[in-house]
């Protein structure tokens, strides 16, 4: 293959190809932290709908917000005078409210959370990309030496069997 078919082989490659070849000529890595890369990058929404998610999807939340309704329910059942009597509208209220604020949040987290994982597949496709080239060439190498060492053996056999025909030869002669 010439520099031109070379040339028009690599134009074919999309972006991401080019610079694993790029780094692979240029004998550097493409692996990094991405974690450490994204979380520097995070605004304070992000890291806000991060640590909800993170809470509203725990056993602590679970356990509170259960107490919370016990308390609640407890405190208004049964007594005149409460200030959200059966069948609890009030308390409805602040379910629905809770719902309707914590769900888009969960959502955006989970969108955030989403696009890691798209460029965390990226990388890794890059990587194993780059390992994939690697081997072969590392393949490649391995079968030149093959080769040169093919070659190395039959020049020895073919000088082996030079010598054993001399040898041959002086047997066969007539002693003088």
């Amino acid at each position: 293959m010439n520099t031109n078919e070379l040339i028009e082989q690599i134009h074919l490659l999309d972006e991401q190809e080019r610079m694993v070849v790029a780094a692979l000529l240029r004998q550097s890595t493409i692996a990094r932290n991405i974690n450490e890369e994204l979380s520097g990058k995070l605004t304070f929404g992000q890291r806000l709908a991060d640590r909800v998610a993170a809470f509203g999807g725990s056993w602590s939340f679970l356990g509170l917000f259960l107490g919370a309704m016990a308390i609640w329910i407890s405190a208004n059942l049964g007594r005149t005078g409460a200030f959200d009597p059966y069948p609890f509208i009030l308390l409805n209220l602040v379910l629905s409210c809770v719902a309707a604020i914590q769900a888009p949040v969960i959502m955006m987290s989970q969108n955030r959370q989403a696009a890691h994982d798209r460029l965390d597949a990226q990388y890794d496709y890059q990587i194993n990309l780059k390992a994939e080239m690697e081997v072969m060439g590392l393949h490649t190498k391995i079968d030149e030496l093959r080769d040169r060492q093919w070659a190395t053996l039959v020049q020895m056999q073919e000088r082996q069997i030079a010598l054993l025909e001399q040898i041959q030869a002086r047997l066969e002669r007539p002693a003088e």
